[in-house]
């Protein structure tokens, strides 16, 4: 090689090289300019994360990727999907968080859960068991069938081929034992028990009524197996007339709502329903048909042998002196189990202001005498009943 051709390739040489430091240097300028780009945008999506978002429920998801979403402040909106959001989740009915300046949705909610429904759900089982009740064996006999049974023991009925009972509806005299039944279900099985009044449901505002009863039973079929319990339904469950304010179309609005979600298009599965009530005869037929309230059970009032057993369910933790059991059980026809509960604990303030450690016989029937007041009737009109010799209707001191 010549000294003329090896100058003409290091020159070739140091050009290329220049060219190589000019090159790197307009790929260093580029990075920069795309690194300032990337944590430009990083803060805008940041803005848009931002708090506080605003709270919206998809209506419908169109082809192009957007979406058309209910706000809670206002209007329904067509709004733009963020690039992390996945539309694919998207449904008609989900919540999602929107930001303030575009609405674009940023998040996917989880599904939410209203407080005041969530409180109805008994976290602490009630210490009421079946043997705590006294005169109601077949009411219990029936219960243990209707609710406990398609819930331990489902295969049965899916053998026999047909659908377990819905609901069971609990109806008679006050103190007599409704509630105390529920209860009783409640300690005795292992179910969620979701409680409530039914006036809880008797709301002020149009529609709330009804959408605490749609959110209840959402509850009751995500915790299923689920008991639920709606005390004195009779608040809300009056038959509908054509005529009324408008607070009485609102509970109308609510037992619609009820009656849709005891018998409509979604199952119950493995959710059961217990009511109670007093009134019976003011209940709207369309709840009493069969597949909303398939038992109608009667709790009446105790006969003497369930006067009796509630009597010993009532004292078996009291200090007693020559109390017979029978004779106060004769003393207290017409009476409720409530009635014989406080005449109990009556008994023991007796024999507390007396200052004795024991409840005597005369204790109690002081006691019967002020509880039971107009209702209670000497011994010559109970069936002939007469007093043991030496008995008074005044405590023994």
């Amino acid at each position: 090689m010549s000294g003329i051709d090896f100058s003409i390739r290091r020159k070739g040489g140091d050009d290329y090289i220049k060219y190589l430091e000019m090159r790197v240097q307009e790929l260093e300028a580029e990075v920069n300019y795309l690194r300032n780009e990337v944590n430009y945008y990083k803060k805008e999506i940041e803005k848009l994360l931002s708090t506080p978002l605003i709270e919206g429920i998809i209506i419908e998801v169109l082809k192009d990727g957007r979406a058309v979403v209910k706000s809670t402040t206002g209007p329904n909106l067509i709004v733009n999907v963020l690039g992390s959001v996945k539309v694919d989740v998207l449904r008609p009915g989900t919540r999602v968080a929107l930001n303030q300046r575009g609405s674009t949705i940023v998040e996917v909610l989880p599904s939410s859960e209203d407080p005041y429904v969530r409180g109805m759900e008994v976290i602490e089982r009630p210490g009421v068991r079946y043997s705590d009740i006294g005169g109601l064996e077949k009411q219990i006999s029936e219960l243990k069938e209707v609710v406990e049974l398609p819930l331990k023991h489902p295969e049965l009925f899916r053998e026999l081929g047909i659908d377990p009972p819905k609901g069971v509806l609990l109806y008679g005299p006050p103190g007599c034992g409704k509630t105390l039944l529920a209860k009783a279900v409640a300690g005795e099985t292992q179910a969620t028990f979701i409680s409530l009044v039914a006036s809880e449901l008797a709301q002020k505002f149009v529609g709330e009524g009804a959408r605490i009863v749609r959110e209840l039973f959402s509850l009751a079929r995500r915790k299923a197996p689920a008991i639920v319990l709606i005390d004195e339904i009779d608040a809300i469950a009056a038959k509908r007339m054509d005529l009324g304010t408008s607070g009485e179309r609102e509970i109308h609005r609510t037992l619609t709502q009820l009656l849709a979600e005891l018998d409509g298009f979604d199952p119950l599965g493995n959710v059961k329903i217990i009511a109670t009530t007093n009134r019976l005869d003011i209940l709207d037929p369309a709840l009493l048909r069969p597949g909303r309230f398939d038992r109608i059970i009667e709790v009446p009032l105790p006969r003497l042998e369930g006067r009796k057993e509630i009597f010993k369910i009532h004292t078996r933790r009291m200090k007693l002196h020559k109390v017979d059991l029978e004779e106060l059980a004769k003393l207290t026809e017409g009476s409720t189990g409530a009635d014989i509960k406080a005449i109990c604990t009556e008994a023991g303030y007796s024999a507390i202001r007396a200052g004795r450690k024991r409840v005597v016989m005369g204790d109690f029937l002081y006691a019967i005498k002020k509880v039971l007041g107009d209702r209670f009737r000497p011994y010559s009109d109970n069936v002939g009943f007469k007093p043991k010799e030496g008995r008074s209707l005044n405590p023994v001191v």
